[in-house]
């Protein structure tokens, strides 16, 4: 029995070629996350330092806008193609942590509010006295997907954390990664990964706009 759990156990170290995957993909779902806000905050960036100026109540609130969104674009990018992945973890995280403790600490857990909930409640009450009243309207409201309520808490906030906190520790990587082959020394593959890398993710952003 033992030696078949060795055995077993023998086959399954193997796996460990493929551990490139797992911090690959880590960054490959961060980067339209960080992007995505990032360019968000360039095409409202007035309205961003209002608010962190008057909602939020947060110290040099320009400076934390710039500050924000250099460091979503710019560890977007770095992200992408696998570039100083374990430094450029640090502002993300820590740009993460301000987020939960200024905007959804207060929230709970739940980004969508739980279907127990009063808020699900009333709004599941509005959608059936719609649907009975108004069926044209109920109709044009949920024909796209079921309408939810944001509850805004920590959990998506705090699931990137855990992703950053990996990449952190443990790096962009083998392979497809430009920190891979810097280490390596071998500053073309390096190129070459980060050029492929860029090309494809913009090209899928070009195709599929809503999903980067």
């Amino acid at each position: 029995m033992i030696r078949l759990l060795e055995g077993a156990h023998g086959h399954l170290d193997k796996t460990t070629t493929l551990d490139f995957i797992a911090p690959f993909l880590l960054r490959m779902y961060l980067v339209p996350v960080f992007f995505m806000a990032g360019l968000k905050k360039i095409d409202s960036f007035d309205n961003i330092v209002m608010w962190f100026d008057k909602g939020l109540n947060l110290p040099f609130p320009t400076l934390m806008a710039y500050l924000a969104t250099a460091t979503e674009v710019i560890g977007a990018f770095c992200l992408l193609v696998g570039f100083a992945v374990r430094w450029i973890s640090i502002p993300l995280l820590f740009t993460m942590f301000v987020a939960i403790l200024t905007v959804h600490f207060d929230n709970g857990w739940a980004a969508i509010a739980p279907d127990a909930s009063q808020a699900t409640t009333r709004l599941n009450g509005f959608l059936a006295w719609l649907e009975n009243n108004y069926p044209g309207r109920y109709n044009y409201i949920t024909e796209l997907g079921t309408p939810v309520i944001l509850q805004n808490g920590i959990e998506y906030g705090a699931s990137y954390i855990v992703m950053l906190f990996a990449l952190f520790f443990y790096g962009a990587g083998k392979y497809v990664s430009m920190d891979y082959w810097i280490k390596e020394r071998n500053y073309l593959p390096a190129l070459i990964t980060g050029g492929i890398l860029t090309g494809a993710y913009f090209a899928l952003r070009h195709f599929f706009p809503g999903y980067m």
